[in-house]
């Protein structure tokens, strides 16, 4: 309630900034093994797929160091959207546990709640920190 005396709701937002540059590798490795089952010669297709790329800055004087690439999913490629979609169902999954509405759209989710949704939304957000 809100100092009128009329219910509130709340909106609080989930946000993936740059959401296909913020797929972490590694979770995304354990998700598709754990979360659907993928093993053997896939597992290590998508490992290969992932792993092992860098990049760097070139300018017509100068390049930086290149370094590893550990985040992220080619938004314009057939697999990036697909990758991306599996890397965030749990996360969907876990919001629904906690009784929150999770639309959900490309970089961000908004939750619903009601007067315990502080609460509810501080308890999901720890155990997506945790992994």
């Amino acid at each position: 309630m809100n100092r009128h005396g009329q219910l509130s709701h709340s909106i609080k937002l989930l946000d993936l900034s740059v959401a296909f540059d913020s797929v972490d590798h590694n979770t995304l490795l354990q998700r598709l093994s754990k979360s659907y089952g993928l093993g053997g010669k896939v597992i290590d297709w998508f490992t290969s797929y992932l792993n092992n790329k860098k990049q760097q800055v070139c300018t017509t004087t100068s390049s930086s160091v290149p370094l590893a690439v550990l985040f992220g999913v080619p938004e314009s490629s057939v697999l990036g959207p697909i990758l991306f979609l599996l890397y965030t169902s749990d996360l969907l999954q876990l919001v629904k546990r906690h009784h929150l509405t999770p639309p959900a759209y490309a970089d961000d989710t908004q939750i619903y709640g009601d007067y315990q949704l502080i609460q509810q939304v501080s308890v999901c957000i720890d155990e997506v920190s945790a992994g």
